[in-house]
């Protein structure tokens, strides 16, 4: 009489066991039901990925034929690269030489101009009249291609002999300064 009692509560049991296993279950879904099938949506696209990077991958003897192709191809690239880049340094290299005889001509010309004012001034002459006349010559050598204009004769607005502080050929208006010393008013 054992056995009877104790095989009833079995199948009982199991179906307590069933429903305890359904409330689980679906509280468990009810709560984390979403994350889950996001989880598993995302595993899936994972597999899928990593299935075409393994079917994209070469093997066999395409691989080795793309292989053997691949060095040539990357030797001519880097051969024209440095081709392309020799050319631009030799351009530079140009431009610089360029740069710098221009610059030896500008020295040249600014230590002509020094020693000729050093001279003028060993004259005695005035260092600003030979900038005038190193002017007017590179202003005469440019002027030679254009067409020289003609100025009008005229007359000079003073006469030859004036001189301001003479007090002569001034005509009526003369002015002469004060008596030096102490004031007379106090």
């Amino acid at each position: 009489g054992g056995a009877g009692p104790a095989a009833g509560p079995g199948p009982a049991l199991g179906r307590g066991g069933l429903e305890a296993l359904q409330h689980t279950v679906g509280s468990v879904l009810a709560s984390y039901g979403w994350y889950m099938l996001l989880a598993v949506v995302a595993v899936y696209l994972l597999v899928q990925k990593v299935s075409r990077s393994l079917a994209a991958r070469p093997s066999g003897r395409r691989g080795a034929a793309e292989a053997a192709e691949e060095p040539d191809v990357v030797v001519r690239r880097q051969e024209a690269l440095a081709a392309a880049r020799l050319r631009m340094q030799e351009e530079l290299n140009a431009q610089a030489e360029r740069y710098k005889e221009k610059q030896r001509q500008l020295e040249e010309e600014r230590r002509r101009q020094k020693i000729a004012m050093w001279e003028s001034m060993q004259e005695g002459k005035s260092y600003k009249g030979n900038l005038k006349l190193n002017q007017q010559e590179v202003e005469s050598g440019a002027s030679a291609s254009a067409v020289p204009k003609s100025k009008p004769n005229k007359k000079p607005l003073r006469g030859g002999g004036y001189n301001p502080l003479s007090g002569e050929g001034g005509g009526t208006c003369s002015w002469r300064p004060g008596r030096r010393g102490p004031s007379a008013g106090g």
